[in-house]
C-alpha cells in the first residue's frame, strides 16, 4: 500500500487534475456542527462524489439552522440530537467528527464500532490514554481514521519534509518550535475544560508539534518538563467576550492553558524545545529552527497558525570552510488546504488507501501535549508513558 505521504501527494496531484469518479456517491454524516463543521461543509459541497445524508448535534434545531446557513438542501438529510442514533439508523460511508475536544474519543469509537470511515477534527483526543484507546478500536474495526491537520497539505510545509530527508543537514540534534498570536483567546467550547480538555495545545499547538515532527519521520517521546499558564485567559483585563458571554463571564469560566513550553526529548537523541501561546505581550515566540549536524534551516513564524510558512526559509550550512546562507523561497500555493485534507479523505474511503494523516503518528503528538499538561503538574521532568495498541 502506499504510505500517507504518497496518498497526499496523489491527491495534490489528482485535485489538480480536477478528475473525480461521480458514479458512486459516498453517503456522509456529520457529528458536531458547530463552527469548524462549516470548513468541512464548504469542501464537501465541491466534490460531486459526495451525498451529504445525515447531522447530529447536541443542540436541537442546530443541525437545521446549520443547513441553512451553509445554503445546504436539507430535504433529503436527516437530523439527530444523538449521534448514536444517526450511527443505528443510518447507513453511512464516512463521517466528519467536529464535536468539541472532550468529545472526540467517544463519537470516533462508536463511528468506527458502527462501519463507518472517519475525519476526526484536531486535536486528536484530550489525553494519550484516550488516543489509544480509539486506536484500539481503530485496530479491531479496520476502519479509516485520519486526523484533520490540512497545513501537511501545504507545499510550504511538505518541502521542510524534504530538506530533511535530503541529507542537507545531516543528523538532526535540536529544534525550536512553537507559534501563536500576541492576542487570540477563541473563547466559546475552547477554554473550560469540561468540553475543551485542553487549550492552546490543542487548538494551534498540535499543528506546529506535527510541522516538525512530520519532517523528521515521528520519533518516539521519550520524556518531558512542561510548563502551563493562564494569566490572560483568566484576567478581566485581558478576557473579550463572545456572542454568550461577557469578558467577565469568560475570564471567570476559563480554566485551560493560553500559554504552553516544553522541553522534550526524542529518540535518536533529539531536543524539542516548544513553546505554544493564545495570548502573551510578544508578537511571536520564535521562528521554528531545526539543527543538524551538516546543516540547520530557519523556518520564519507566522501571526497566527495558517497552515503555511512565515517567509522564505533560510538553509544554513558550509561549502569549501565558508559559512553560507541558502535562501529557500516560497512555493506559491493558490489551492485550499482544508479542500486537500476533505478530498484526501474520500479518496482514501474509495480507494482503500492508508489514512492520510495517520493516527500512529499522532499518537506521539497527543502523548507529548499529555506529557506536558502532566509535567506542569508536578512541576517536574516526567517519562512519556506511550500504552500499548
Amino acid at each position: 500500500m502506499a504510505s500517507g505521504d504518497a496518498v497526499l501527494s496523489q491527491t495534490t496531484q489528482a485535485m489538480e487534475e480536477k478528475k473525480i469518479d461521480s458514479s458512486k456517491k459516498l453517503r456522509v454524516g456529520f457529528i458536531g456542527t458547530g463552527g469548524i463543521a462549516r470548513s468541512h461543509m464548504r469542501q464537501y459541497k465541491k466534490f460531486p462524489d459526495v451525498e451529504i445524508v445525515a447531522m447530529a448535534d447536541l443542540v436541537p434545531g442546530k443541525c437545521k439552522a446549520f443547513c441553512d446557513f451553509m445554503e445546504v438542501d436539507d430535504t433529503n438529510i436527516h437530523f439527530y440530537t444523538d449521534h448514536k442514533e444517526m450511527l443505528k439508523n443510518e447507513k453511512l460511508d464516512a463521517v466528519s467528527i467536529c464535536t468539541y475536544n472532550a468529545t472526540h474519543a467517544e463519537c470516533t469509537m462508536d463511528a468506527l464500532r458502527a462501519g463507518v470511515n472517519v475525519l476526526l477534527e484536531k486535536p486528536f483526543t484530550v489525553t494519550v490514554e484516550e488516543a489509544a484507546e480509539v486506536m484500539k478500536v481503530e485496530k479491531e474495526t479496520g476502519k479509516l481514521l485520519t486526523i484533520g491537520f490540512q497545513p501537511r497539505m501545504d507545499p510550504n510545509m511538505q518541502q521542510i519534509k524534504k530538506i530533511v530527508e535530503s541529507g542537507a543537514l545531516g543528523e538532526i540534534y535540536y529544534i525550536q518550535t512553537g507559534g501563536g498570536r500576541r492576542r487570540g483567546i477563541p473563547n466559546r467550547t475552547f477554554i473550560e475544560k469540561d468540553t475543551a480538555g485542553i487549550g492552546a495545545m490543542g487548538d494551534i499547538g498540535c499543528y506546529s508539534l506535527d510541522m516538525v515532527l512530520n519532517a523528521i519521520g515521528y520519533p518516539k517521546p521519550l520524556t518531558v518538563t512542561g510548563y502551563t499558564s493562564d494569566f490572560f485567559g483568566t484576567s478581566k483585563k485581558y478576557a473579550t467576550p463572545d456572542v454568550d458571554h461577557t469578558a467577565e463571564e469568560n475570564a471567570a469560566r476559563f480554566n485551560v492553558e493560553d500559554f504552553a513550553a516544553a522541553f522534550i526529548r526524542l529518540e535518536g537523541g533529539i531536543v524539542l524545545d516548544f513553546r505554544i501561546s493564545w495570548a502573551m505581550h510578544l508578537d511571536t515566540p520564535g521562528d521554528t529552527v531545526i539543527l543538524g549536524k551538516k546543516g540547520a534551516l530557519r523556518i520564519p513564524s507566522t501571526n497566527c497558525w495558517n497552515g503555511t510558512v512565515g517567509g522564505p526559509m533560510t538553509l544554513y550550512t558550509d561549502v569549501a570552510g565558508l559559512q553560507t546562507q541558502t535562501e529557500i523561497p516560497i512555493i506559491p500555493f493558490d489551492g485550499d488546504r482544508f479542500e486537500l485534507k476533505v478530498r484526501s479523505f474520500l479518496d482514501a474511503v474509495k480507494d482503500g488507501t492508508p489514512a492520510p494523516v495517520p493516527t500512529s503518528q499522532i499518537l506521539y503528538n497527543q502523548a507529548i501535549i499529555d506529557g506536558i499538561v502532566k509535567s506542569a503538574q508536578v512541576g517536574r521532568e516526567i517519562e512519556i508513558v506511550i500504552p500499548e495498541i
